[in-house]
């Protein structure tokens, strides 16, 4: 589990290709501290499994499912990546429950700077508009923001500098595709909705009892 806090920009430093997948080579000091073969680190909102882990870097194998759902099949040698480790009993939960478990892509449509800040408007895939709320929680890029303007084609983020500075927003281009992964709450209620429906045992009215509406 991550918290959408990332922790460090790293860099793809090779990438091969084969028929089941990929492996990655990263760049990255700091994520690499205390991380031991097998923990997951989150890249760019993608959950991987730590391999041949240096203190100037890691390796991760991933598959081809991963590669065609998110956009890491996209990238090259060169490119910057965000990254943070798993969390741990001990970590302040800063952002929210993000799974590192990509949903679709969606595309970076625009960056508008006001004073240090900045608007991110971000278009999104019809599959996932039921989970997205007004000032909600949305990862982009694996990076845990606020959704600040919501329409149906399209949400805003705004960026604060230290955002704008520790990750990959920075370097994306209009058009630019970028992983969306939803709040995993809203997934557990459309599916308790949809389950209750057929086990006619849950109804709205049970879920505001319990809390989870209004």
């Amino acid at each position: 589990m991550f918290t959408g806090i990332i922790e460090e920009l790293g860099k793809i430093s090779a990438l091969t290709k084969h028929s089941s997948g990929a492996k990655i080579q990263i760049s990255a000091k700091i994520v690499t501290e205390n991380t031991n073969e097998g923990d997951s680190i989150a890249v760019n909102g993608v959950c991987l499994t730590a391999l041949e882990i240096t203190p100037n870097g890691f390796a991760a194998d991933v598959s081809q499912e991963t590669l065609n759902r998110s956009t890491l099949g996209n990238l090259k040698v060169g490119a910057a990546v965000n990254l943070e480790r798993a969390v741990t009993p001990s970590t302040r939960l800063g952002g929210h429950i993000v799974q590192g478990h990509v949903d679709a892509t969606g595309k970076f449509l625009s960056a508008i700077q006001s004073g240090d800040f900045w608007t991110v408007r971000i278009g999104f895939p019809k599959s996932i508009g039921q989970y997205l709320v007004y000032k909600g929680s949305i990862s982009v890029e694996g990076i845990s923001l606020t959704i600040a303007e919501l329409t149906d084609d399209y949400f805003e983020i705004a960026i604060i500098p230290k955002t704008w500075e520790l990750t990959n927003l920075s370097t994306l281009k209009n058009g630019d595709t970028v992983n969306l992964e939803a709040d995993v709450i809203a997934k557990y209620v459309e599916r308790i909705m949809l389950y209750g429906k057929k086990q006619e045992g849950i109804t709205m009215e049970k879920l505001i009892e319990a809390g989870y509406a209004k």
